[in-house]
Parts: C-alpha cells; sequence; structure tokens
C-alpha cells in the first residue's frame, strides 16, 4: 500500500508506517501523477483535493491534519466513494494561546486594560468556542457571532453589525466558504471595516480571506487608531508586505502550530484511517509527546494580576518572535518571499508547547491569580 502525505506532517513513521510505503511530497506540489498510484493521501491545508487531483487513482482515503476543510472537495469525495477526514479541534488551543499572546502585546502597546474591553468573537466552533470560554473564565465582556449555530441552537449570540459597533476587540475563528447561506469570502469588506469603533483592535487567525486584505491595507493607512495580527494572508504564501508592516503582528499561518496540536492532528487522521480500516488503534499520542521543557510556574499570592498572566501567556507562548522570523523573511522578491513563507512553516520549532495543562505553584491565597490560571487551563499546585 502507497500513502502520499504531505512532508510537514510530524509522526508519520510513527503512526503510519505499519500501513505501508509512505512517500512524503511538498504539500504546495502535490498532484494528478504524484497520487496516481497511491491509497492513501495525507495532507494539510496548503493542498487542494479535488477531482482533478484524484480521478483515475487509487486513493480511497484522505485525510487532512487541520481543522478546516475548504481545501477538500467534499461533494467529489461522495460521489466517488472516497472516505475522509479532518481534525476537529486539534490546533484550537495553541490557536487561542496565539490570541492570548497578542491581545498581551497589544495592551502593552497600546497602554490598555485587557479586563476593560469588550470582546467580539467571530465563529464559535472548536477555536472560537474554546477563547470564548478562556475570555469569560477571566471575567471579560464577550459578544459572539455564529449564524450556522444561531440558527440550529438558538442562545445568546448576536450579529456581526453588533460585534462592528460594540466590541473593542474582534478576533475572526470562522470557517472559509465562498457560498452557501453564509458566506465568509471577504466578511470583513471595506464597508464592514470602515465601522470599526475608533481604536478597535482586529486579530485574524482562520483563514486569510475572511478579510478583504486590500481593503484592511487602506484602511489601516487613513486610520493609525485601528490596529490588526494577522496570521493568515488572502494570497498566501505570497504576502503583501505594505500590509505586513502596518500590522502590529504579523506571522506566517502558525497560530495553531504547537507541537501538542500538529502531533495531535497527525493522531487525530490515525485514530480515523484505523477504524476506516476496522481495526483498533494501537499507537498512542500520550506515548510520543515528549514532556514539556517548562514543567512548572511558581507565583506569589501578591503578585499583579495583569503581570501574572502576561508572564504565564508568555512563558508557554510568545508570538512576538514568530512576528520577528517573519519580518525578516519578507522581501520584494516574490518567489523569495513564497519561498520564505513555506520554511518558516517547514522548519517552525518544535520547543512551542500550550498553556493548557501547565502547572502553577501559587504561593499564598490570592483569588484573583486563582482565577486567571484556572480560565487559562493551568493546573493549580
Amino acid at each position: 500500500m502507497l500513502i502520499v502525505a504531505d512532508e510537514n506532517i510530524p509522526l508519520l513513521e510513527d503512526f503510519f508506517a505499519d500501513f505501508g510505503e509512505i512517500c512524503r511530497v511538498h504539500g504546495r506540489s502535490v498532484d494528478a501523477e504524484a497520487v496516481r498510484d497511491a491509497d492513501v493521501l495525507l495532507v494539510r491545508s496548503i493542498t487542494k483535493v479535488n477531482r482533478a487531483l484524484l480521478e483515475g487513482s487509487n486513493v480511497r482515503f484522505v485525510g487532512t491534519c487541520t481543522i478546516g476543510t475548504d481545501h477538500l472537495d467534499l461533494d467529489y469525495f461522495a460521489e466517488a466513494g472516497i472516505r475522509w477526514s479532518s481534525a476537529p479541534g486539534c490546533n484550537a488551543r495553541g490557536v487561542v494561546d496565539y490570541v492570548l499572546g497578542a491581545l498581551v502585546t497589544l495592551a502593552e502597546l497600546e497602554g490598555v486594560e485587557l479586563p476593560t474591553r469588550t470582546y467580539g468573537v467571530v465563529g464559535a466552533g472548536q477555536v472560537g468556542s474554546r477563547l470564548i470560554r478562556v475570555l469569560r473564565g477571566l471575567g471579560w465582556e464577550v459578544k459572539v457571532c455564529d449564524p450556522v449555530r444561531q440558527a440550529a441552537e438558538g442562545g445568546d449570540y448576536v450579529s456581526l453589525d453588533e460585534i462592528l459597533e460594540q466590541c473593542d476587540v474582534i478576533s475572526l475563528h470562522t470557517p472559509l466558504n465562498k457560498g452557501g447561506s453564509h458566506p465568509t469570502w471577504h466578511l470583513l469588506d471595506a464597508g464592514r471595516l470602515a465601522r470599526l469603533k475608533p481604536g478597535a483592535w482586529l486579530i485574524n487567525a482562520a483563514r486569510g480571506p475572511i478579510v478583504d486584505n486590500l481593503a484592511l491595507k487602506d484602511l489601516l493607512i487613513e486610520r493609525d487608531d485601528v490596529q490588526a495580527v494577522l496570521d493568515v494572508w488572502e494570497h498566501e504564501p505570497s504576502v503583501d508586505g505594505e500590509l505586513a508592516d502596518l500590522c502590529v503582528l504579523a506571522t506566517p499561518h502558525i497560530a495553531g502550530y504547537s507541537l501538542d496540536g500538529r502531533q495531535r492532528g497527525t493522531a487525530q487522521i490515525y485514530q480515523a484511517y484505523c477504524a476506516f480500516r476496522g481495526e483498533p488503534a494501537s499507537v498512542q499520542l500520550a506515548d510520543l509527546l515528549p514532556p514539556p521543557w517548562l514543567a512548572e510556574v511558581a507565583l506569589n499570592g501578591l503578585a499583579d494580576p495583569a503581570q501574572a498572566m502576561a508572564m504565564l501567556c508568555r512563558a508557554v507562548y510568545d508570538p512576538r518572535r514568530d512576528d520577528a522570523d517573519f519580518r525578516r523573511s519578507l522581501t520584494d522578491n516574490d518567489a523569495q518571499q513564497r519561498s520564505a513563507f513555506d520554511a518558516l512553516r517547514k522548519g517552525y520549532p518544535t520547543s512551542r508547547r500550550e498553556i493548557e495543562g501547565l502547572r502553577v505553584r501559587l504561593d499564598g491565597y490570592s483569588p484573583d491569580l486563582r482565577k486567571i490560571v484556572e480560565a487559562l487551563g493551568g493546573e493549580l499546585v
């Protein structure tokens, strides 16, 4: 059996070696010839998997080690009898940590206290729901827009108009849909971007085309009160260098790139493939993940809550490092810049872990610090 896989998927041999031969391919180079004799195709979000790629091949199972599925032609899979699986939630915590790191950075630069802001989360799926839980656990005011969930469940959701009009911080976590009843392509177009509150912060760690990048660049040139954090770009791996210069933080689509998240994605696809074959999963992720380099943090009960929160977030992950690496890679030569974008993702450090589960020793009684640690997902000891 032949398994064709994106070369950036971790732990491939650990999970899939017993099933057959593994052929690693650059994700943007996967073509019909590469998959013609394959039985299994494993990808990430940069590979478009559709009729043109798979028709006439032997592929009967497609796995994407990502949350999103906008790069998969699910209608064709159904027509062709191809089983597939994504990895919902695999990197959600990493994205939450990215947003928290961005908030800490923005607060320091703007001289703003985070608890005083009103937060708008657009999309309450795997990532958005986790972020909402953390922000509300901290006691902050959060408004949520998710028309799909609202239609299915009802509940305390608001319109995108209300998010734009009332929220100081807007974080985007919706899937990318070009059509259907709830399209999100250019969800924030020029008209909606113009309605951002004075001093608003916009964070996009979902998909680049959810925001009209050209319109956002024009807005940031006209309004220096609006601050933007972008991890995703409309035409990536090509990036508008002028737009990146205008952002407070700019990174190469790595918001969810914690070691835990990347390896969790592979584990979820492995489990789905075992189910497809009707076999038990014999390999466990817990046996493969290394221990985190930061095992425990100690806080004095007299510590300032805002400083303690910033330290806990940055101790595990600080997006400023990725921002600096990315800015050094930007060049006017498009081919070089595209190559550098992929190189940063391929060579991403394996030391990045997640806040959830971090052991925090609290010396002295402090309900405020306890609240912060518990909201962030830390383990009080």
